[in-house]
């Protein structure tokens, strides 16, 4: 097989994902402001894609950079090809938006409606809003084909106006819709009714322009260049840096313009000569500008039976309410899976800390938090209580820069002991470790995880959890902390791994082992839930243990380069994709390994700058029960028939079993966890009702 044709391409391997994100918005079995959720989602999916990945392929090309990827493409092909992918998924956009959505919605009373639709008790109050709320917000601003274009904001809604002049020179004045809303709400007899801002706005636009003709007035969007880096070997303060480089990005060149597709072949000349934008990445758009901004008419209220049955996150019978956290922890280990499970136990961990007296130290990373974090409130409240708290704040996480700066700033106020990451690497491991004096000795109690320490987030991601005391681990911890805060040598470690010194070298190892097992004739087999898998190397020996005859299970959500059921090199490779309604980013691996069953977690796809440029952790997890619960989930996830679509050689996916063939049981992978989450639930409150539990007075019971 030629060596090209062994990989999919990156870039269009996500854009095959975002296609089965917009599958769901397509779907009519999923709830229908579900459904405009989903299509929200592929929105704001491909606007991060344009501001990182097609602004990083456009500097390389416009450096004349030519090195083919692995699977083959230039920059310059790769770019070509995702014009082209990219075109024909937003004309499936926005036939969902404008073909299906709309109407659907229409119908179970949330309506879009038009100027012409308005009768005049909403006309009147319209121009009442107009006038009172927004006119005095917005300021037109005069653009002179001659003079220097204003610098507008990135995904952004904006206003291009044509005014009626003398000779051919076009007038034109830009007007930003910043800080105002997008959804107007109308009064209405049925339902929640909206016009959109975009469209009273051309209604009403001859009062910002008093006594001149207005031609044309004509949304339109761009999206600038975010992919910059940092030169951290030239920063002498890594925090003043960043706030350099966000500023940078608001001059980014632009990279897509989004633009009504009723604007004049003049209106469209002129945009894109002035922002210089590649003709390949001009969309006309037939319905509204901005996919993303429709998430907030999905969070409508009032209409929850458009939306998905509630799934309140349940309270994991492993952790006791009323009883010490440090306790639970010490009797044994335990995994939680979110957001099945209540993240509050994670939370727990961080505000005990804070609060007693026993504990000595906090250490934790920190990737990306919500907005009013408990943690990091805890973290804050702890060393002003006098604990030894280190906060690893990673500042070069992707647009969360601001708010982690802002939280580094709060938390050295508060005398933690705050680290930026490492230099020249992204700091994405998840642990969080304390440290306890008891009565038999100091005891170091750790949380690893596969997600972020954020609860927000925790209710909308797939993500695993484990606590542990265990010795090693607790030593390894240690370790990783000095080496990340200090100019400590790495040293060895008995049980984590770490990248990118040891990660990716234990990957491959156990893969081999694997491999070698099945060509001894024994029994071996490899399972892994990623969220990504796109590194060469670990590709190439996924494909020699096929080769071997290795059965190969990959559950994974988004890219995957690796091309499954390929006779003679991956026919042993099964990959499953899930989209539904929660983001699968939980990272669990699993290798038979003679029967000895290698079960990790991991804060690390299978990608390159996860093991070779960021500080990433493999934590092997070898409590039979918490075992035997991770390969559920996995088996779970693997066995998915109504949301698990089946990769492709070709880069495409197969529609759900279920779909396709009625004799196939339906099992869908999300509901079945939550239904057994539910069921622990009850069982944990049947066997406390069947247990006789003395009431103990203040001095223990009476003696007979």
């Amino acid at each position: 097989m030629a060596e090209a044709s062994r990989f999919i391409n990156r870039e269009l391997s996500w854009l095959e994902f975002n296609q089965r994100v917009l599958d769901e918005a397509k779907n009519e079995s999923v709830p229908l402001l579900e459904r405009l959720k989903f299509l929200a989602i592929t929105g704001s999916n491909l606007d991060e894609f344009f501001m990182v990945r097609v602004g990083g392929l456009m500097m390389l090309r416009d450096e004349g950079r030519t090195k083919p990827d692995p699977a083959g493409m230039t920059p310059e092909q790769q770019l070509e090809a995702i014009s082209q992918r990219t075109h024909r998924l937003v004309t499936d956009q926005y036939a969902c938006l404008l073909e299906q959505l709309l109407p659907a919605l229409a119908q179970a009373g949330v309506q879009r409606l038009q100027i012409e639709e308005l009768h005049e008790r909403q006309l009147r109050l319209l121009e009442e809003v107009m006038a009172t709320e927004i006119a005095p917000i917005l300021s037109p601003q005069a653009v002179a084909d001659q003079e220097l274009f204003p610098l507008l904001a990135g995904r952004q809604l904006h206003l291009a106006v044509r005014l009626a002049g003398e000779g051919d020179e076009p007038r034109m004045a830009v007007i930003p819709c910043r800080v105002v809303p997008r959804f107007l709400t109308l009064q209405s007899d049925r339902g929640y009714s909206f016009i959109l801002l975009e469209d009273a706005l051309r209604h009403l636009i001859d009062r910002f322009f008093i006594g001149e003709e207005v031609l044309e007035c004509i949304p339109f969007r761009i999206t600038r260049n975010a992919d910059m880096a940092i030169r951290e070997d030239q920063a002498a303060d890594l925090l003043a840096g960043m706030e350099q480089l966000l500023a940078r990005r608001k001059e980014g060149d632009c990279v897509r313009l989004e633009i009504d597709a009723r604007a004049s072949d003049t209106m469209l000349s002129f945009l894109a000569s002035k922002l210089e934008v590649d003709p390949a990445f001009i969309f006309r758009l037939p319905g509204p500008i901005d996919l993303a901004s429709w998430m907030q008419v999905a969070g409508v209220s009032g209409f929850e039976s458009l939306k998905y049955e509630d799934w309140p996150p349940l309270p994991s019978p492993e952790v006791p309410a009323n009883v010490s956290i440090f306790e639970t922890i010490r009797q044994r280990d335990f995994v939680l899976y979110h957001p099945y499970e209540q993240f509050e136990p994670v939370v727990r961990l961080v505000e005990e800390a804070a609060d007693d007296p026993d504990v000595l130290a906090i250490k934790q990373t920190l990737y990306r938090t919500s907005r009013n974090s408990p943690i990091v409130a805890a973290l804050a409240r702890a060393a002003e209580k006098g604990k030894y708290v280190t906060a690893v704040i990673e500042l070069k996480a992707r647009f969360d820069e601001a708010r982690n700066i802002e939280w580094a700033r709060e938390l050295e106020k508060s005398n933690v002991q705050v680290i930026y990451g490492v230099k020249g690497l992204k700091t994405h491991a998840k642990i969080c470790m304390v440290i306890r004096r008891e009565a038999d000795g100091i005891h170091r109690y750790l949380h690893f995880g596969t997600g972020n320490y954020n609860e927000s987030t925790a209710r909308l991601y797939s993500d695993v959890s484990f606590f542990t005391t265990h010795e090693l681990l607790g030593s390894d911890a240690t370790n990783f902390f000095n080496a990340v805060t200090g100019y400590s040598e790495p040293q060895v470690f008995h049980k984590l791994d770490m990248a990118p010194l040891t990660l990716r070298d234990r990957l491959l190892e156990l893969i081999e082992f694997e491999t070698d097992r099945k060509r001894q004739g024994q029994e071996a087999a490899i399972n892994a839930k990623l969220n990504s898998l796109v590194d060469p190397e670990i590709i190439e020996a996924l494909y020699e243990a096929s080769q071997a005859g290795v059965p190969i299970r990959l559950n994974i959500r988004g890219i995957c380069c690796l091309r499954p059921g390929v006779p003679g090199l991956s026919d042993q490779i099964e990959v499953v994709g899930i989209i539904d309604r929660y983001l699968e980013h939980a990272r669990i691996l699993h290798f038979h390994h003679g029967g000895a069953h290698r079960v990790f977690i991991s804060s690390a796809d299978w990608m390159p700058r996860n093991l070779d440029r960021r500080v990433e952790l493999l934590v092997p997890v070898e409590d039979e029960r918490c075992k035997q619960r991770l390969l559920q989930i996995l088996d779970a996830h693997m066995r998915d028939t109504v949301k698990g679509r089946r990769l492709l050689a070709d880069g495409s996916y197969a529609r759900p079993l279920a779909e396709t063939d009625p004799s196939i049981k339906p099992l869908r992978s999300q509901e079945w966890l939550y239904r057994r989450a539910v069921e622990a639930v009850r069982e944990a409150e049947h066997s406390r009702r069947n247990l006789f539990e003395p009431h103990l007075g203040g001095h223990g019971a009476e003696q007979v």
